[in-house]
């Protein structure tokens, strides 16, 4: 589930986009659905020290904006090196059930997580 910022003058809707292409290679996408206000969570003690020495300063967690996308392309499209711009942030991939993604997430942000698996369950049941 590729996440990132928005960079400055850029709307979340381009930077979703954006971060797809940077993070998987995908151009070949459209938005089905958003999540039309902001969820946040908090950054386990651990995870906000590496944090604060990665990053420069400390940050508490993180405020994000969902979509969900269609993959409209084929699957040789994806390709984890991204589209060169960025450091590769994925080993592999796979497609994946919402329950499935629900059993991998860390329990930080498992919350944020079902709220946007449940909203997105109506666009979700119908792309099967």
């Amino acid at each position: 589930m590729p996440q990132g910022g928005i960079d400055d003058g850029e709307d979340p809707k381009t930077a979703a986009f954006r971060e797809l292409r940077e993070e998987t290679g995908v151009s070949s996408a459209e938005i089905l659905a958003e999540v039309p206000y902001w969820l946040t969570y908090n950054f386990l003690p651990e995870a906000r020290e590496r944090l604060k020495v990665h990053w420069g300063t400390d940050y508490k967690g993180q405020a994000q904006k969902w979509f969900l996308f269609k993959f409209t392309g084929k699957e040789k499209e994806i390709n984890l090196l991204g589209d060169g711009t960025e450091k590769p942030e994925f080993g592999k991939w796979s497609w994946i059930s919402p329950e499935q993604v629900l059993e991998l997430v860390e329990d930080s942000r498992k919350p944020v997580y079902e709220e946007v698996l449940g909203f997105f369950s109506p666009h979700l049941k119908e792309q099967l």
